[in-house]
């Protein structure tokens, strides 16, 4: 999040950072990292994907709907919220 400053105007609630070595605070984030995991082994290389592979891995996690989301999936929330 280099950049954050330049979200920060379109998010309401702002933006949060976590603490370091506090995982419990970054639910979202650690479940993605779990579902990259099925993906990317842990230390994985990724140089030794194609641009392809990676944006199929992408599409998949983005498509796929999360509990969290009322079972929609954050492709589909992200598309009505750039909508609305």
């Amino acid at each position: 999040m280099a950049c954050h400053h330049l979200l920060e105007m379109y998010l309401a609630d702002g933006i949060f950072f976590a603490p370091p070595a506090s995982p419990w605070l970054r639910g979202t984030n650690e479940n993605t990292n779990g579902l990259l995991r099925q993906y990317f082994p842990k230390g994985s290389d990724l140089r030794a994907y194609t641009l392809a592979d990676l944006q199929a891995v992408e599409q998949r996690i983005n498509d796929r709907p999360r509990q969290r989301l009322a079972w929609r999936s954050p492709a589909r929330v992200m598309e009505t919220e750039l909508a609305g």
